[in-house]
């Protein structure tokens, strides 16, 4: 394999794979493989149970101090529904823009730090560098976990993580959760004339519904304001259930989710709606119908990442920068996980703006990745010169 020679290339082939959430990211991991063993670098990978998926690691420098994790996941949102005017797996430049699916969510970013890959090889480094590649975060942050469990267990770790998130390069320390559900209820048919004959799925989803909307209220109160919006919130995104209007519903399946403030506590929260559902909304079904039920299931859980505990990450990225201030956003990143499973201190910063992320004709300026570019190599110089210089 030859190595792309500039960072615009590697990107280019990085949007070349259509590493779609439901698509395998193989063929983007063996690229990925394939330009770091032209310098001798072996890579570390992270399977999913089929094999058909992977987590990338790669490690630069010494072993034996902390260093510096630069992330982003190889994912992808689809393309289907959407009208595109240009091929969205063919990057183009236009108008000082680089186009195509991934180009500011985030391979912009990843190509970047690819590029970096011949000076880390022969770097004399004083602090290792780590790349790591994730899959599966645009269907909440679910492949990256094995990553994050291997990084948890490392003797040394990584000093701070940079997340390269599209956050039009500004300097992210604090960012909510997510938390997906889907309620399963299970009634009993009976013909709509005979009430007390059945129990009505949807009638229990009902009542579900209400306490979640009561819940969402009461949650405006514990406001954080660094956020938009302030305060933890709650969704109804689909429901389904029922099979005609003159039977009574034996089932009904609400899909919700919530995105905490980093004061949240998930758990909690989860905790209330289940007792509610088990000790209030069954008990109204199994009057009629001992086997109705009511199970919750967690389709997708990231924690938010919290500006406690990141703030010598923070000073090395403002100095670097020359960013005087730091932000809050409402979306959700895989830094939460590297701080509170792994324990690793997380800064998310990257080129591009999520305003333009997962839509049609999805775009990075260049003038964006130049940016992105120099806080890379300046990142690089820091590791050379070592840990003597805390914030610089």
């Amino acid at each position: 394999m030859q190595p792309m020679d500039t960072p615009l290339e590697i990107i280019k082939h990085l949007i070349s794979f259509p590493t779609i959430s439901h698509n395998s990211n193989m063929d983007l991991i063996a690229y990925v493989r394939g330009l770091l063993a032209e310098h001798g670098i072996t890579a570390q990978l992270f399977k999913n149970p089929e094999g058909t998926k992977a987590n990338l690691l790669a490690s630069f420098g010494p072993r034996d101090t902390p260093g510096l994790l630069i992330s982003g996941h190889t994912d992808v949102v689809p393309v289907l529904g959407q009208t595109w005017s240009r091929d969205p797996f063919e990057a183009t430049i236009h108008e000082g823009r680089l186009f195509g699916r991934g180009a500011c969510d985030m391979k912009g970013f990843i190509g970047l730090a690819l590029a970096l890959i011949p000076r880390l090889a022969k770097a004399d480094l004083k602090m290792p560098v780590h790349l790591a590649l994730s899959y599966d975060e645009e269907v909440g942050c679910a492949g990256v976990r094995s990553l994050v469990d291997h990084l948890a267990h490392l003797p040394v770790k990584p000093r701070f993580a940079l997340v390269g998130e599209p956050t039009s390069m500004k300097i992210v320390t604090a960012h909510k959760g997510i938390c997906v559900q889907r309620i399963t209820i299970t009634g009993k048919a009976a013909h709509s004339s005979l009430p007390d004959e059945g129990a009505n799925a949807l009638f229990a989803a009902g009542d579900l519904l209400g306490f979640l909307s009561k819940m969402a209220t009461d949650l405006r109160e514990i406001r954080d304001e660094r956020f938009e919006p302030a305060f933890t919130s709650i969704n109804i995104g689909q429901i389904s259930g029922g099979n005609a209007v003159n039977i009574i519903a034996d089932h009904a399946v609400i899909d919700w989710e919530f995105r905490p403030i980093p004061e949240a506590d998930p758990d909690a929260l989860l905790a209330k709606i289940k007792d509610y559902a088990q000790s209030v909304v069954l008990p109204k079904l199994r009057a009629t119908a001992p086997q109705c039920d009511i199970r919750f299931e967690t389709i997708a859980q990231a924690p938010a990442l919290d500006a406690a505990g990141s703030e010598d990450a923070e000073a090395v990225m403002r100095k670097l920068t020359g960013a005087n201030e730091s932000h809050a956003v409402s979306f959700t990143t895989e830094a939460g996980l590297f701080q509170k499973i792994s324990g690793i201190p997380a800064i998310v910063c990257g080129p591009g703006s999520i305003e333009q992320a997962h839509k049609p004709d999805e775009y990075v300026s260049l003038d964006q990745l130049g940016r992105a570019q120099r806080l890379l190599s300046a990142l690089v110089d820091w590791a050379e010169r070592g840990q003597a210089e805390s914030a610089l």
